[in-house]
């Protein structure tokens, strides 16, 4: 008997120990770097997207970018490093490093929150992925490697979506419409997060509201609603709520953004750094809050080559000056397309709430936090510090409603 106690005994301290296993320097740093450069990318984007949704996850964008440093030899690879504040990081310490931070933020098995992240690399059919690369990328990015031909542009174009849906349950149908280059390679990321709260929305309290997408335009969605004790803050001089809302069991926190009433979200998205957010979670407080947020849907894709080569990987992406010969052994490739598509779907489920507080002082007098025009949201993880999704939601999907006036 004793001895089935010792051993239950002993894998309780191994679970314990590995709930309890810290990063190492090297991928702590990466998580940091990733957030500051998906900051960057995102302020990039807004400039152009108007009233386009963004979604984008700066682990992922990092592995991405670590496998372009893999891939690449001298300055190619060299743009990708520097993109993620890593020119001092050996090689071995900067593949290890993004690694173990997917791996951690992605495993199922701890985190209660449905996440699925499938990557791949497709290349002209002429092309002729190096064993040691395909071994190595998909060892520590867990990428696959396709062959493709880009010259039957539909076929090619169907056969990426198709994967795409099937990697993600169905919820990314569609990533791109059209496959302009076809000499290239291209990097495809097909993404499904869905949130799961640590305390549940009630499915019977939602109904259809109205979303203002602008002055003179409005979509019918639905709308869920809670009340319950949140971290919250109130901005005053910036006219924005910071709402902090736990997931899974507290392993990480959707952050809602949002300004006071309709406006287009230009002025928050200049605020918007890291070290700003980090101000704003320092500065919140629990109290009672009454939520209403929209249940929605979302499915977008992003071409993020022109913005990285913004951003200073100007070489990965140019015919004339790639060299990506690791991946094939010779210079005959190019970063054509570098697609980051994301399904996020926001619904009541989540773990039972707390119900010993209902009726109590401690829901007195709720704050209002009620979300029927444009937001930004970051999605942190509390573990790793590292930011899994920074995005915004401008236009949900939803019916234009009628103007009664």
């Amino acid at each position: 008997m004793w001895v089935s106690n010792l051993v239950a005994l002993c894998l309780l301290a191994l679970a314990a120990s590995a709930e309890n296993k810290k990063l190492s320097s090297h991928a702590s740093t990466l998580a940091d770097n990733s957030a500051n450069l998906a900051f960057s990318l995102y302020q990039n984007m807004a400039k152009t997207k108007d009233t386009e949704n963004i979604l984008i996850s700066p682990v992922v964008l990092a592995s991405s970018l670590g496998m372009v440093a893999l891939g690449g030899k001298s300055s190619t690879a060299s743009q990708a490093k520097t993109l993620l504040r890593a020119d001092k990081l050996k090689d071995e310490h900067l593949h290890a490093g993004l690694s173990e931070l997917l791996s951690e933020v992605s495993d199922a098995k701890t985190r209660n929150t449905t996440w699925m992240i499938n990557n791949r690399l497709y290349g002209p059919s002429s092309v002729a992925f190096a064993e040691d690369f395909v071994k190595t990328s998909k060892k520590h990015y867990n990428y696959d490697h396709s062959k493709i031909n880009f010259r039957d542009k539909r076929s090619a174009v169907n056969s990426i979506n198709e994967w795409a849906a099937k990697s993600t349950g169905g919820k990314l149908p569609e990533i791109t419409k059209e496959v302009v280059n076809t000499d290239g390679a291209m990097i495809v990321n097909a993404m499904f997060f869905k949130p799961h709260w640590d305390q549940k929305f009630h499915a019977n309290m939602v109904d259809n509201r109205g979303f203002l997408v602008t002055r003179s335009f409005t979509v019918a969605v639905p709308m869920m609603h809670r009340t319950g004790l949140y971290d919250f803050y109130e901005d005053k001089q910036n006219s924005l709520y910071v709402l902090d809302m736990p997931l899974g069991q507290k392993q990480a926190s959707m952050i809602l953004i949002m300004p006071y009433h309709l406006e287009p979200l230009a002025r928050l998205e200049k605020l918007l750094t890291k070290t700003q957010v980090e101000a704003w979670l320092s500065k919140m407080e629990n109290r009672a809050v009454a939520i209403s947020l929209p249940k929605v849907s979302l499915e977008v894709s992003h071409n993020l080559q022109k913005y990285l080569a913004e951003l200073g990987l100007t070489e990965a992406v140019d015919k004339a000056k790639a060299d990506l010969s690791n991946i094939s052994g010779k210079k005959d490739l190019y970063l054509s397309d570098f697609f980051h598509a994301s399904a996020l779907e926001l619904n009541t489920e989540g773990n039972p709430f707390d119900t010993t507080i209902f009726g109590t002082d401690r829901l007195r007098d709720p704050k209002l936090f009620y979300v029927d025009h444009p937001f930004i949201f970051l999605v942190k993880d509390n573990k790793t510090k590292s930011i899994l999704y920074i995005g915004r939601v401008v236009r949900p999907n939803g019916d234009k409603m009628r103007d009664e006036l």
